[in-house]
């Protein structure tokens, strides 16, 4: 199944801890469902003193959180918004629900629900 959030895509966290948050997606696992979004999520990882890390201590980096907690935020509105997937002249994209832009800042045309339309 396709994923509406793909990495370097800019998400707006909409449910738990971390909500209203914006992050830039660093990585995408769709096996497991899950996003990993920087400065959100924010956890402290205990490292023991190592070559890599002569001095040890705590070092804070970001944990995953669930895709379906996040949405690509909309350039046009500013805002989190839902995805479809569109094709149109063997061309397919990710386009917004409500205005039917494409994320990448492109108009594709809108495709009626019923085809009497």
């Amino acid at each position: 199944m396709a994923s509406h959030i793909r990495k370097d895509d800019l998400v707006e966290v909409i449910a738990g801890d971390h909500k209203g948050s914006r992050g830039k997606v660093l990585k995408v696992d769709p096996v497991k469902g899950l996003v990993l979004v920087q400065g959100v999520n924010m956890v402290y990882r205990h490292v023991r003193p190592s070559r890599r890390n002569p001095q040890g201590g705590r070092l804070q980096k970001e944990a995953p959180i669930h895709i379906s907690n996040v949405l690509p935020v909309d350039e046009k509105t500013g805002r989190g918004t839902r995805v479809r997937f569109q094709t149109e002249r063997d061309e397919r994209g990710r386009v917004t629900a409500k205005y039917r832009v494409s994320l990448a800042g492109t108009r594709l045309g809108v495709v009626s629900k019923r085809s009497g339309d």
